[in-house]
């Protein structure tokens, strides 16, 4: 059972406490250390007449037992209410009006008047939720003040303040008159309290519940709707006859889907606007009728999604860089958001925006018998595997095939992996995991041995702890890369999602973390990234600072990665795979000799033999060259014409170089054939230069006379 719940320093409001479930209400708070403020005007059922002896007797019992009363509130149980029965016919404007500004403004203005609230409590009633003979006036203003609460529930939920409904089955003065004596005495109201306290407790997270409860029994009550059909086609008028025909699955319950907002809700006419819109859709279509979504789910395990590709450049791979917090202000991330850097790379997670189009696409809409309601779609987990370093830029063509789809009772988790490929040549691997809210239940299988698994941090303090503060601008950045969600944007997209605020992409926080383990075990080397595996837990908001933590185990590095400000668990259950030191160092040299430029090079140190001084007198310098393959470096070489007769070697200067140069190997050999200017390709972009410029000018007379092949 735990410890008792208590509410010591608490002040407690409890509206109709002079007798019967407000009474009850007040004397357990009390009893547990609360402030209780009693509230009654002491009149009838009916509301006529008014008094203090009620509220004065609540008022002295609980002095007796040490209470008192104050002038602030923590918690407002609003349960003040009177009766006016009469049918509709006889219902007067006084008697319709009495019961609304009791029950429904009375608690919307006792509420409102408090300055500082945490926990609120609505008392609606069953005649409210399912109406009753002779209570229009009456069950009308209950089933507002359910309206009413679950909207505080919404609005009130960034600043931890919860509300919730509970629709009592009680003896009180109002049901006195109309229950027999012995039920009154069984449904005692202290057989309702116990909820209230528990809903109002600081540790009780439920918001926005409604619970009918009485005799000591409690339920939680949720809408529920038919999954419906579709009963109008493109272009074609929508017809009561229509609605005729299509009335029994309109009306069938069976395999009913539970909306729980406002966006679940309209999210499905949202999706049916989608189907008329783009495909056209029978008038006997339904929509997820059980035998389709269990065809069509299992149907989709398989689908290939049209082919894509996805071309990009050095300002595409600086826009993400920078779009995931790498920064000038830290010099080894220059190579990073600088195109001129020698060693300029693609950050690894780049290789997640090469994947994403496929999603952003709307492919998955496209595949056959796979009914996707975007609004419900969560990013559950991203996978990232890379073959080889992304190349600086470039062209990449992509194959996504849905690899399978499990059914997780409450949901659906499509397994989504992409494939990204330079020519032949695979590149890297993507794998979405792509969670559907409320679509589950559909018979599917739980597991897969296709998913990559999420790993378990290791228990012990971690190895390394790094810090990012975020930018308030960070989402604006990041979506520059191409997630276009208006959830990360637009206030009032973001409030409709249930979110206070626009939130920060997942795989934006992905992507912070994933370039702080390069950085802290991998010295930035890019080609020691092979894989990456994450599971997003919890939001993050523009402006907070992410946390993340890091565990070595081996060529492992676990992490998970926290909002320091809150200390909640973003992305929980990662890892990164990193290549051993040997196994990226042995791969330049083997790469180099596939390169046409190593000719170049050879020869030029073989004709150095010959006339090596008189160009180390004319020059007397020292060149660095960077030649890359496919946007990364291929091969080092250095041309040292400074000391004794020069001489030419694969690798980086054994000393500082004068002049760094980097070329492709194609433009490389376009200079040496003389088909490409060195000047033009400077200004254009295709060479780089670093150090000494001016210096190259010299170097060209060493291609130009010293090494015609």
């Amino acid at each position: 059972m735990g410890s008792p719940l208590r509410f010591d320093g608490r002040v407690v409001l409890v509206t109709g406490a002079g007798a019967g479930l407000g009474r009850a209400y007040a004397l357990a708070f009390a009893e547990r250390g609360a402030l209780v403020v009693v509230n009654d005007l002491g009149g009838d059922f009916k509301g006529v007449g008014k008094g203090s002896l009620a509220a004065d007797k609540v008022v002295e019992e609980i002095r007796r037992r040490g209470g008192k009363a104050v002038a602030s509130y923590d918690v407002v149980v609003n349960n003040a209410g009177i009766l006016r029965d009469r049918s509709f016919a006889r219902i007067s404007d006084e008697d319709w009006d009495i019961i609304h500004r009791v029950h429904l403004r009375g608690s919307f203005q006792v509420t409102r008047a408090i300055d500082f609230l945490f926990r609120i409590i609505m008392t609606s009633s069953a005649s409210g939720i399912y109406g009753n003979f002779g209570q229009a006036n009456y069950s009308a203003a209950k089933l507002g003040l359910l309206g009413l609460a679950n909207s505080l529930a919404i609005e009130g939920r960034k600043s931890n303040i919860h509300c919730n409904t509970i629709a009592p089955n009680a003896g009180s003065r109002m049901t006195q008159t109309v229950l027999p004596e012995d039920l009154v005495e069984a449904l005692k109201p202290e057989y309702v309290a116990p909820l209230v306290l528990w809903l109002c407790h600081e540790s009780c997270e439920e918001n926005g519940g409604l619970f009918e409860v009485g005799a000591g029994w409690i339920g939680k009550l949720r809408w529920e709707r038919t999954l419906g059909a579709i009963v109008r086609q493109k272009n074609h008028p929508m017809t009561p006859e229509a609605v005729k025909a299509n009335w029994k699955k309109i009306c069938d319950f069976e395999n009913a889907s539970k909306p729980q907002s406002i966006q679940e809700s309209t999210g499905s006419i949202i999706e049916v606007l989608s189907k008329i819109d783009s495909e056209g859709v029978s008038a006997n279509h339904t929509s997820h009728a059980t035998s389709t979504a269990t065809s069509g789910f299992a149907g989709a395990i398989g689908q290939k999604l049209p082919p894509f590709s996805y071309a990009y450049t050095e300002l595409e791979a600086i826009m993400y860089a920078l779009g995931v917090g790498a920064s000038i202000k830290d010099p080894k991330d220059l190579k990073f958001v600088y195109e001129g850097s020698s060693d300029f790379s693609c950050l690894p997670t780049f290789g997640v925006i090469v994947g994403q189009k496929s999603l952003m696409g709307g492919g998955l809409a496209e595949i056959p018998g796979l009914s996707i309601n975007f609004a419900k779609v969560l990013h559950g987990e991203q996978y990232l595997e890379l073959y080889k370093p992304l190349p600086r830029a470039g062209k990449l063509k992509c194959e996504a095939i849905v690899a399978d789809v499990l059914d997780k009772g409450s949901g659906v988790v499509i397994i989504m992996d992409v494939y990204s490929y330079s020519e032949k040549e695979l590149i890297c691997h993507n794998q979405f995991s792509l969670f559907l809210v409320g679509s589950g239940g559909f018979g599917g299988k739980r597991t897969s041995d296709k998913v990559k698994v999420a790993v378990a941090i290791p228990n012990r303090p971690p190895d390394a702890v790094l810090t990012d503060t975020t930018s308030l601008n960070q989402a604006a950045l990041y979506r520059l890369s191409g997630d276009w969600n208006p959830l990360h944007i637009d206030p009032n997209f973001a409030s409709l999602a249930g979110f206070d605020k626009p939130i920060l992409h997942g795989l934006c926080t992905f992507g912070f973390s994933a370039r702080r383990i390069l950085q802290q075990f991998a010295d930035n080397d890019v080609s020691r990234f092979k894989a990456i595996k994450a599971r997003f837990a919890k939001p993050v908001y523009p402006g907070q600072t992410l946390q993340t933590e890091m565990w070595k185990e081996g060529n492992r590095i676990h992490f998970q990665t926290k909002v320091q400000e809150t200390g909640d668990i973003v992305i929980s259950n990662a890892y990164v795979d990193l290549a051993p030191t040997s196994d990226t160092s042995s791969k330049t040299p083997s790469e180099g000799g596939k390169l046409q430029s190593t000719l170049v090079f050879e020869e030029i140190g073989r004709r150095l033999k010959d006339v090596g001084p008189e160009v180390v007198k004319k020059v007397n310098a020292v060149f660095e060259w960077h030649i890359t393959k496919g946007g990364n470096i291929g091969a080092k070489w250095t041309i040292d014409l400074k000391s004794g007769s020069g001489k030419v070697y694969q690798g980086p200067a054994k000393g500082a170089a004068d002049t760094t140069i980097i070329l492709s190997d194609e433009d490389f050999m376009e200079v040496v054939l003389g088909k490409l200017d060195p000047q033009k390709a400077f200004f254009s972009g295709r060479l780089k230069a670093r150090g000494n410029i001016m210096l190259s000018q010299k170097l060209q007379m060493i291609l130009k006379d010293y090494a015609k092949l």
